[in-house]
């Protein structure tokens, strides 16, 4: 009698756990062979203890680091997954996976880590406070303002996250609210928590994860929505059933848990009406829609399911991507050499696919690429056969002769499955993408920008993305069903109405914007940005002899005045080239509505005022990088004089440099102390 495997641990309050007695313990079988590869169990596992320790160890710890931190925290957790993702292919393959299959869902999640990583640091300050937009005034003496921030929430993230993707799925979860300095716990699907677990303990092991910012339950957790409460969030993926199962929760409803949800999605793909075979989209679309039949075995949540196609080109591309399947495509083991489509996560999940096959084929579906018996697959051996013992199912295509049938936009087989839809209209083709209910993606092969732009103004509304294919990116391209975390990922509707992703803005959906009202001093002290009428210190030792050592916030040079003369004007105009008639003309430039007559150019406004703010000698500023948000405000006339002042506005060290960043608010003022033009200074300075 064969032995049973062990009880997958959860990671749980710092410290691996199995439960004492295992009795009843879910099996996880191997995808191609049906044999048992673990068991999960979380019977006994204090869940509330658990939840417990996030908030306060994982929230302590975490609170502690500032955004720079935690992002390089981050890039140190995708550097050690990278150092054994051996480990988590071969965990893979027994879900099912083939090497390609393991890449997308491993090397994708390590991806989401370096991005973030990366981005945290670039554009986010080094601090635990986002400022969000610029301060709003309140009073007419700007005695009093209102700022909006970012704070993190106080709870803890907890990830309900599906089987097809046990890395990236976890992991692209994971980056933003680690960023945002909010603990996760994560439940991680059955059917591939091995993959899950393994992925874990490797960030166990590398002794990276700060103290309770991380915990994984593998077994079901009844109940885990009781435990919630405000302050806490929750991400599913899955299925809309069970979403809607969820959100209806009293915790969600009237308790104050966020709740977002990625869904089942019925994408679509269209194919242009200038896309006829031998053309360049053609043969893009066709290469597209084969890798997202067989990528995963079709069990992606952005994997093509609607084909649809202009009226009388259905033939040419079934024809096409019959060819490309059996040129291309080998089923089996994803451990025998030459297999590129592996089986389905599980029996249970094949039978289910193959449920809703016969739901479409009732609908009037026809099969017109595969068939619904057990396929002839590639075995680990190399043998090959029907495998009755695998989760096999063949690609599959079926066409409807109603474009309009409402199963081909309700019913979804969760496999390497798709229907194809013909349209007679630019017009009819964006009403059966919206007919989708809500999907999180939609592309469109076509080299026609009028016909692209019809589609996407019409088809936005029921898309989270929209991928446009053509000659010009195909080799480029990112593909219809793989999300990028620079971009959105979630969609309306049957979508689930959420989203995930999307660079820094995930970040912010695990914190909270809240409105702060009060004086310039209270908002530079909480946001760590000065602010208009705040405390500066001016005259002493000049900032740009200070390191980030010495120098502070509000740190400040008053300059003294210069005088602007007409020759002046003119001499920058001859040795810039910029001659502007608003400068040369008087009589032109005193028509012109803005202009009482001739002016002063604004970057020769900017250029002296850097002569009056700057210290010359070497010192700590290494460099000046750059100026934002520069405004011209009020015209500067031949004999006017400017002044400006010059003020440490926010201090962002770098944590692996001996510098980090200033930025200070530079404002010119004329005779009259009225603004004439405002702008941010960005300079590198030395930490010593």
């Amino acid at each position: 009698m064969t032995e049973s495997p062990a009880v997958l641990p959860s990671y749980v309050r710092d410290g691996w756990w199995t439960p004492s007695d295992d009795t009843g313990a879910t099996a996880v079988l191997d995808a191609s062979t049906g044999e048992p590869v673990a068991r999960v169990s979380a019977t006994g596992l204090d869940l509330a203890a658990a939840l417990d320790h996030a908030r306060t160890v994982g929230q302590t710890s975490l609170g502690a680091l500032t955004f720079h931190q935690r992002a390089l925290l981050l890039k140190a957790f995708a550097q050690a997954l990278t150092a054994r993702k051996q480990e988590l292919y071969d965990a893979s393959a027994s879900a099912g996976a083939t090497r390609a299959d393991a890449w997308i869902d491993v090397d994708g999640g390590i991806g989401a880590l370096f991005t973030y990583g990366s981005k945290g640091r670039r554009e986010l300050p080094n601090a635990q406070v986002v400022v969000d937009g610029p301060p709003e005034p309140l009073s007419t003496d700007g005695s009093f303002s209102g700022q909006h921030v970012y704070t993190r929430l106080p709870g803890v993230a907890v990830q309900i996250n599906a089987f097809n993707f046990p890395v990236w799925g976890l992991l692209e979860k994971l980056a933003p609210s680690f960023l945002a300095g909010m603990p996760t716990l994560v439940k991680p699907a059955t059917p591939t928590a091995q993959v899950a677990e393994r992925m874990v303990r490797i960030l166990v092991e590398s002794g990276l994860l700060p103290d309770g910012s991380l915990q994984v339950v593998c077994g079901a957790v009844p109940g885990l929505l009781d435990h919630l409460r405000l302050g806490d969030l929750v991400a599913f993926t899955g299925s809309a059933s069970t979403a809607e199962h969820l959100r209806s929760h009293a915790s969600v409803q009237t308790g104050g848990v966020r709740f977002t949800s990625e869904t089942d999605s019925i994408n679509a793909s269209v194919l242009g009406p200038d896309a006829g075979p031998g053309s360049p989209e053609f043969d893009a679309y066709v290469k597209q829609l084969v890798v997202e039949l067989t990528a995963k075995a079709g069990q992606k949540c952005t994997a093509i399911r609607r084909v649809i196609v202009p009226a009388g080109s259905e033939e040419a591309l079934i024809d096409a991507v019959r060819a490309r399947i059996a040129e291309r495509v080998v089923v089996g083991d994803p451990r025998a050499e030459g297999v590129t489509m592996g089986p389905l996560a599980s029996r249970t999940q094949r039978d289910e696919v193959l449920r809703q096959v016969g739901r479409l084929v009732e609908a009037g579906g026809e099969v017109v690429v595969g068939g619904l018996g057990d396929p002839v697959v590639r075995r680990a051996d190399g043998s090959e056969g029907v495998a009755a013992e695998g989760a096999f199912v063949a690609p599959l295509l079926l066409r409807f002769a109603d474009a309009h049938t409402p199963a081909a936009h309700t019913v979804e087989a969760f496999g390497p499955v798709a229907s194809i839809l013909s349209y007679t209209s630019p017009a009819e083709a964006a009403e059966l993408v919206a007919r989708g209910g809500g999907s999180l993606v939609t592309s469109a092969a076509t080299h026609d920008t009028a016909f692209a732009r019809d589609l996407v103004l019409a088809s936005a509304a029921y898309n989270g993305r929209i991928l446009l294919l053509d000659r010009d990116d195909a080799r480029s391209s990112t593909g219809h069903g793989s999300p990028v975390p620079h971009l959105v990922h979630g969609g309306p509707g049957r979508a689930g109405g959420g989203e995930e992703l999307g660079g820094i803005r995930a970040v912010l959906h695990h914190m909270q914007r809240t409105a702060i009202q009060g004086s310039p001093d209270m908002l530079t002290a909480i946001t760590g940005v000065w602010h208009e009428g705040a405390a500066a210190t001016a005259g002493g030792e000049h900032p740009f002899r200070k390191s980030l050592a010495t120098l502070r916030i509000g740190d400040q040079v008053a300059s003294a005045s210069r005088r602007v003369t007409l020759d002046d004007i003119e001499a920058f105009a001859t040795f810039t080239g910029d001659t502007f008639y608003a400068h040369m003309d008087e009589e032109a430039a005193a028509a012109n509505p803005f202009f009482p007559g001739r002016v002063a150019h604004g970057y020769l406004l900017v250029s002296w005022a850097a002569g009056l703010f700057v210290d010359p000698a070497p010192g700590p500023v290494l460099a000046n990088y750059g100026l934002e948000d520069l405004r011209f405000l009020t015209p500067v006339s031949p004999g006017d004089s400017i002044r400006v002042t010059l003020t440490a506005k926010q201090i962002t060290p770098r944590e692996t440099d001996e510098y980090g960043e200033v930025r200070w608010d530079a404002r010119i003022r004329n005779q009259h102390d009225e603004l004439v033009a405002t702008y941010d200074v960005l300079t590198l300075v030395a930490k010593e």
